[in-house]
């Protein structure tokens, strides 16, 4: 796969305005980036904005805390693809997962991927709050709810991707699900070093300046 289409193109500050938006598009346009990754608010821009191209709309759902009721976090998807999202990264419910509450993290994922079915779920674990074992837990979770892909990172958190998580992460769910890397993914060697360790999809604000570091 073309290294610009392993890219979702980011914006996810709070402070993001309309302008910006419109040019996080415009340059995911020209470059052919998989997607744009943006809030749900921005969604039906982003639609009309990529209308003509194949790049996609990706929003967050629950994000960045993952703390939200599992009604919530369905109705915000199913409004987010109503709005022309064609993927959704929702952020796993942390504080059940690290509780041994792997009943509610897996119907929190299975009530996500039912609302939208048929749109890709990646689902976020944010690594840097989970040891080895909660991560190989929360992939096992996420196969089981039938997920697209797992996620290491928010980029909100304490800190981003790292290697030896996402090797984790692939050697734990092999080819039942994929892996996305973001947050941190800030050079060409970063993603270079992600993509070695599994990673099929990466998460960054830094899109065009990896590639024009190629």
């Amino acid at each position: 796969m073309k290294l610009n289409k392993m890219i979702d193109h980011t914006l996810l500050k709070a402070d993001a305005r309309k302008d910006q938006i419109v040019t996080l598009c415009n340059e995911a346009k020209e470059y052919d980036f998989a997607s744009v990754c943006v809030n749900s608010g921005w969604v039906s821009l982003c639609k009309k904005m990529l209308e003509g191209s194949d790049v996609m709309v990706c929003t967050v759902v629950g994000f960045p805390l993952g703390a939200m009721s599992t009604a919530a976090k369905a109705f915000e998807a199913k409004q987010a693809v109503a709005d022309g999202a064609d993927e959704i990264d929702m952020v796993l419910n942390i504080g059940a997962l690290k509780d041994g509450n792997d009943e509610l993290v897996q119907k929190d994922i299975e009530a996500v991927v039912e609302a939208v079915s048929g749109k890709c779920i990646k689902v976020i674990l944010e690594t840097c709050l989970l040891n080895k074992d909660e991560i190989v837990r929360a992939c096992k979770l996420c196969m089981n709810a039938k997920a697209d892909f797992v996620k290491t990172s928010t980029g909100f958190s304490t800190s981003g991707a790292t290697v030896e998580d996402v090797k984790l992460m692939k050697d734990t769910v092999k080819d039942q699900c994929k892996v996305k890397a973001a947050g941190g993914v800030r050079t060409f060697a970063d993603m270079e070093a992600m993509i070695a360790a599994g990673a099929d999809r990466i998460g960054t604000s830094k899109g065009i300046q990896l590639l024009d570091q190629d």
